[in-house]
């Protein structure tokens, strides 16, 4: 039976979402090529036709999780996105989380492909992030997008570590509290300004 270019497309969705869980929540060498298509529901066989290799649908899926967590954040004003992003129901939820977290260690020992997307994709956060600024002159812009990455850097850091940490450790919750009230310390101090 043919396959529709309409229903070759949907199902190339299909893996890009099912990897771009998949990934976030094993790595990018704990999941293989048969494992992934069948999470998918289809055969290891098919995947070369929808991918030319694996760090293709990598890049893929990275650029559809970064798109995907840059749409949610775009929602939230940004004390309330530093509280869902260092609660424990993100940390103890890497396939659905950020990518950033899950998945930047892993980026670092990829193709250009995937570290191009992995650029991308935390622009493209930064840029979701940033729209709430106000900010007129250059000066003003080029401080308040450091201020965020330094923001971005420490909430990510702060959910690896947490994440790195045994799942019922107090630490690990520690970990989280103290970031998310030192970020929000910060966004306060910078909003009376």
């Amino acid at each position: 039976m043919k396959v529709t270019k309409a229903q070759a497309m949907e199902n190339r969705q299909r893996i890009v979402e099912t990897a771009s869980v998949l990934f976030r929540e094993r790595g990018y060498d704990g999941v293989g090529v048969a494992d992934l298509m069948g999470a998918a529901g289809f055969t290891h066989g098919g995947f070369y036709k929808h991918f030319g290799s694996k760090a293709d649908l990598m890049a893929e899926a990275a650029t559809y999780s970064f798109t995907q967590s840059a749409e949610e954040s775009s929602q939230a004003d940004m004390a309330d996105f530093v509280r869902h992003y260092l609660s424990r129901k993100h940390r103890d939820a890497p396939g659905t989380g950020c990518t950033m977290a899950a998945l930047c260690t892993d980026a670092t020992r990829q193709s250009e492909p995937v570290k191009e997307a992995f650029a991308a994709g935390i622009e493209k956060q930064l840029d979701t992030l940033t729209h709430h600024d106000v900010a007129q002159s250059e000066s003003e812009r080029r401080e308040a997008r450091a201020k965020h990455i330094a923001m971005i850097a420490q909430a990510v850091g702060a959910l690896v570590l947490s994440r790195s940490c045994p799942d019922d450790s107090p630490f690990a919750d520690e970990i989280l509290e103290t970031c998310c009230s030192d970020i929000l310390s910060h966004l306060k101090s910078a909003s009376k300004d």
